[in-house]
């Protein structure tokens, strides 16, 4: 007996698209939001433009461990819809095949997308929210380099400072330059310059700002009046600020280490408490991610299938709030339990079998009740409410009515 069929694979393919499509535009929609708050926090740091990339780079993992799960649901969801707004899924039950055959494919896509997101929220997150805050760290630290404000005293470390009054070719050619900084045993020194470039050295610590056609004003406590010096090029050694070395991965955030770390912190007897308690929490949170996937193809399908003679499209608006809302309440109870205030698997797992309970209620109604439709009081009174709008717009539109 072939184990796929050819009804099979047409499902795979009314899934295939709904499905890639959101998780596409989900991805796009999350990270344009965070792309104008990461502009405005690298613009305000004065770190290089080009960081903001690497960042969005390292929050999508972040992203699609919501997206996948909405991904699968909706994608289940508009195949089924098209089944039974077409009238194939009534010709396909009076053919023989139960919502339970029919779930054989949706059941396949939630198995491998589960693996797919406990991949993600169990190693890949972990690392990528690491590189996020260590990016974040360089930037507020300046190892990333400050940008030059033209028209504006820079300070480059603690002696040295910076104004330039014109820059161009991507602030590589730089006009109207002064710098002046401070040396040993009060030495300082003021540099005029009409142009400059920075160039790298072999050490890391040091940059050279060569400056062209300008002049070098050198001032010491035991110099009786200050030496001036007219030159056509001269390199400035610029000293950047020291930068201590990041913090280890997981060192303050749990969200940071991955599922084996987790279970080896949140039982070994030598952590404190609290990163035990956090640790816990973080733990079953990830799991109930991850088992809410097999949730998904029972609640599309109890939302998918409208009353007879019927397109409302309620199921896809509700299946959306449900799962972001479950999602919302699990953040919540991992918060809860990392404090210590209720045992966390208490505090997520009963909330994901109450709400088990009720996908399965939905699907069951749906499947083996004659009729049954479990949002059906749901789509009368949206049915009802949308028909009571017509008519009340249709009465502001009349001729001659009253504004």
């Amino acid at each position: 007996m072939q184990f796929l069929t050819r009804i099979d694979r047409y499902i795979a393919r009314l899934m295939a698209t709904p499905l890639a499509s959101t998780l596409i535009l989900a991805a796009m929609l999350l990270l344009l939001d965070k792309m104008r708050r990461l502009f405005d926090f690298v613009i305000r740091e004065g770190g290089p433009v080009g960081v903001v990339w690497k960042m969005l780079a390292n929050t999508i993992p972040e992203y699609m461990s919501l997206g996948v799960p909405i991904g699968l649901m909706l994608g289940t969801l508009f195949a089924f819809r098209r089944l039974a707004l077409s009238s194939e899924l009534d010709v396909l039950r009076a053919l023989g095949w139960s919502y339970g055959r029919l779930l054989r494919v949706p059941y396949m896509y939630a198995a491998g997308l589960a693996f797919v997101n406990l991949l993600i929220v169990g190693f890949i997150q972990p690392y990528s929210h690491y590189a996020y805050e260590g990016l974040r760290y360089e930037l507020r630290s300046g190892a990333l380099g400050a940008s030059i404000k033209v028209g504006e005293f820079t300070k480059l470390g603690k002696k040295d400072t910076l104004r330039i009054e014109k820059s161009a070719n991507g602030g590589r050619d730089l006009s109207g330059i002064f710098v002046h900084a401070e040396g040993d045993q009060g030495k300082t020194y003021a540099v005029t310059a009409e142009t400059g470039s920075f160039f790298a050295t072999d050490d890391p610590d040091t940059i050279i700002f060569r400056l062209h056609n300008g002049v070098l004003v050198n001032n010491a406590p035991n110099f009786k009046t200050p030496r001036v010096l007219s030159f056509t090029s001269h390199d400035l050694p610029i000293a950047l600020p020291k930068v201590e070395d990041f913090r280890r991965r997981g060192g303050t955030a749990n969200e940071e280490l991955t599922v084996p770390e987790l279970v080896r912190v949140g039982h070994a007897a030598n952590t404190p408490l609290k990163e035990r308690l956090q640790s816990r929490a973080e733990f079953h949170f990830r799991l109930v991610e991850v088992a809410i996937m097999f949730l998904m193809p029972l609640l599309s399908v109890a939302l998918a299938v409208p009353p007879k003679r019927s397109s409302s499209a309620l199921g896809v608006f509700l299946s959306i709030v449900m799962i972001v809302t479950y999602h919302k309440i699990n953040e919540y109870a991992s918060a809860v339990a990392a404090l210590g205030k209720i045992n966390p698997i208490i505090a997520l797992w009963v909330p994901f079998l109450l709400f088990s309970a009720l996908i399965w209620w939905m699907y069951h109604t749906l499947a083996h009740k004659p009729g049954g439709q479990p949002i059906g009081a749901l789509e009368r009174g949206f049915e009802k409410l949308a028909a009571n709008f017509g008519r009340w717009f249709r009465r502001g539109r009349r001729p001659g009515a009253r504004a």
